[in-house]
């Protein structure tokens, strides 16, 4: 397929697909008349650095995915390499979790001092895990516990902050 059928196809630009090819992660085969020329291998690749690139992922960390799928692999997550880094993906969104949890005690708290009669909604120190408890302050919570974030799908992380 031409550059036009892929970009259409996958959802893209050309210019990314030539920026993707630029940096290594599809390849184009050259028509005799100079046109690119992809098959639907290439259409794989790029729906798994789309995908990847959805979840936060940076375009150099796509590179062990593509590397699965182009080993022949069925899916791009196959391979060791992979894993490791969904790994390391999840120990930096859990970091930055940790950040933001911290964060949002520190505005709690200067909140706190600047209006000592107003009042940080109790839910709304927790994990934020449904967005339906965060819609008005007092509504009832769930208990404490690990899977309320993001809907049960990621464990609670923990604020290892020491207690003033």
């Amino acid at each position: 397929m031409l550059i036009g059928e892929l970009a259409e196809r996958a959802g893209v630009s050309t210019r990314t697909l030539r920026f993707y090819e630029q940096q290594g992660l599809i390849t184009a085969r050259r028509a005799p008349n100079g046109y690119r020329q992809y098959d639907e291998s290439d259409l794989r690749l790029v729906a798994q650095i789309r995908s990847l690139l959805a979840a936060g992922f940076t375009l150099e960390e796509t590179r062990p995915f593509v590397d699965c799928l182009r080993s022949g692999h069925a899916t791009g997550d196959a391979c060791p390499e992979p894993v490791a880094v969904y790994r390391r993906k999840l120990a930096e969104i859990d970091a930055e979790i940790r950040t933001l949890v911290r964060r949002r005690a520190d505005v709690a708290a200067q909140l706190a001092r600047a209006c000592p009669g107003c009042t940080v909604p109790q839910e709304a120190t927790n994990d934020h895990g449904d967005q339906r408890d965060l819609r008005r302050a007092g509504a009832e919570r769930a208990g404490p516990g690990p899977g309320r974030l993001l809907g049960r799908l990621v464990p609670a992380v923990q604020d290892d902050r020491a207690d003033p």
